[in-house]
């Protein structure tokens, strides 16, 4: 389980990203998984989707080091 504070670190630093920085951190995500979407499906969704995407493979996914 994460700490609160790097839940609220996490969603403060994706809050501030732009729709270009979010795409990028997904497509290169490095975790437990791969991140497999289109540059077509980055484009159509909403900000607030990447966001939620992002966030999701960084709570569920991270790499433990």
């Amino acid at each position: 389980m994460h700490s609160r504070s790097y839940f609220e670190r996490s969603a403060t630093s994706i809050a501030a990203l732009s729709r270009t920085q979010l795409k990028r951190r997904i497509k290169n995500f490095r975790g437990r998984f791969k991140l497999d979407f289109t540059d077509d499906y980055l484009d159509a969704v909403s900000l607030e989707r990447l966001r939620h995407i992002l966030m999701a493979a960084l709570l569920c996914g991270r790499s433990h080091r």
